[in-house]
């Protein structure tokens, strides 16, 4: 007698698990991976162990710790409350003198130190934001130096050689100190387009070009020497052309740093919003692909030197205009422009990173000096640490392997899910 039974459908087969299909909790866990792994946790450890290192600096360094070390077997425990005095005792003066200091008297004075460090980043921010907007582009501008003193020159000239209303006289001094610093920075774009010619050996060699033309000027009568003085000096600037104080006399804080918030909204707005903005990421990315793209890489590099130029002048305005309003020398630049691609760096090109990472840098400056005269450490502690930030931010494999982790973009075990997956598909074939 035959089954008249119809035999049972086969149960669907179940999806195959691979890379397209993720459940919440893998999609969570991919999420994290790619956080903890990206560019801002890498900044952010370098950062810290950037001062990790610094203690130990400050703990070898100290005369206390060298003293105690010396009967370490006998007495260990006072080695270690040396270390902690030295360490802590450091890196709380290095707060007091950047952020807060706890110890004084009132609200208005313990906010001081805040202000201090707003002031050393001010400068930071504006040069950062320039050599930051050239890596964009795929250029390398360490010409910051000669930016800035070309931009300081024309900004203090109109400062106290021009008279003019008040207000208006500040905006030109500005205008002209951009133009400055945009012509020079216009010219290593306009050589790279026209010839070819490498932006490091131009902005090194036009670095020397801007320094001794300022020396020249600055001993030349009539010029920007100070009118009766054998002084390579400016005469001060008129108060017409000042910055005006943000919170009053007792703080350093000039109206400048609204500036460089307006610079940062302003490359944020460049880069994300525009189409020139566009345009520079495309020439960064690849500049044979957005050649082919029908884009100017030519004019790209000149319009993006020249802007960079403008954003690393305005570091020297702030000089001339907020900060050394008495007059300044050759050496107003006072290092900012090669500190700006320390900057640039740690805050990986990012308008917004840049500025986080000017405030950073303006706390060190702020801070090495009160650390340095609170507990006796060394100034050149700080710059290590500067240093070593610079070191890690340019070795992201490194930070990674130091703190275990992972690649964004990468799953944490494809092997074993594909396992998983070939035997799920065994079950349902069987």
């Amino acid at each position: 007698m035959s089954d008249l039974t119809a035999p049972a459908a086969p149960a669907p087969a179940a999806p195959a698990a691979g890379p397209g299909r993720k459940d919440g909790s893998e999609r969570w866990t991919q999420s994290l991976r790619d956080i903890t792994g990206g560019s801002t946790m890498i900044s952010i450890l370098a950062v810290v162990f950037a001062l990790v290192v610094g203690a130990i600096l400050i703990a070898f360094t100290n005369e206390r710790v060298q003293e105690t070390a010396g009967y370490f077997f006998s007495r260990p425990a006072d080695l270690l409350q040396a270390v902690w005095d030295a360490v802590a005792g450091a890196y709380s003066a290095l707060f007091q003198g950047s952020i807060y200091n706890f110890r004084a008297q009132n609200f208005l004075t313990a906010i001081r130190p805040l202000t201090e460090t707003l002031t050393f980043a001010t400068p930071l921010i504006a040069a950062g934001l320039g050599v930051g907007l050239a890596f964009r582009v795929g250029m390398f501008n360490i010409g910051g130096r000669g930016q800035m003193l070309i931009a300081a020159g024309a900004a203090g000239y109109v400062a106290f050689a021009v008279e003019l209303p008040a207000g208006i006289h500040l905006i030109v001094a500005i205008l002209a100190g951009l133009l400055g610093g945009a012509i020079w920075g216009g010219i290593v774009g306009l050589l790279k387009a026209r010839t070819g010619a490498h932006e490091v050996i131009v902005t090194i060699m036009l670095n020397f070009v801007a320094l001794y033309l300022i020396q020249f000027l600055l001993r030349t009568p009539g010029a920007l020497q100070a009118p009766g003085s054998n002084n390579p000096k400016t005469p001060p600037m008129l108060s017409t052309a000042v910055f005006p104080d943000l919170f009053g006399p007792r703080y350093n804080l000039h109206a400048g740093f609204l500036t460089v918030i307006a610079a940062t909204i302003f490359v944020w707005w460049l880069l994300s919003r525009s189409n020139l903005g566009f345009q520079f990421r495309a020439v960064g990315q690849n500049p044979s692909a957005a050649r082919v793209a029908g884009i100017n890489v030519k004019n790209v590099y000149l319009y993006a030197m020249a802007i960079s130029g403008a954003l690393v002048g305005l570091a020297g305005i702030n000089q001339v205009l907020g900060t050394v309003t008495t007059g300044f020398g050759s050496g107003i630049d006072a290092g900012i422009g090669f500190d700006a691609i320390t900057v640039a760096l740690l805050g990986r090109s990012k308008p917004w990173g840049i500025f986080a990472a000017g405030i950073l840098f303006g706390a060190f400056k702020a801070g090495g000096f009160s650390m340095q005269a609170a507990e006796g450490v060394p100034i050149d502690i700080v710059v290590v640490v500067q240093a070593l930030i610079v070191l890690f931010i340019a070795a992201p494999p490194l930070v990674r392997a130091m703190f275990h982790l992972p690649t964004p973009g990468t799953t944490r075990t494809p092997k074993i899910s594909a396992v998983k997956a070939s035997k799920s598909n065994e079950v349902v074939a069987k």
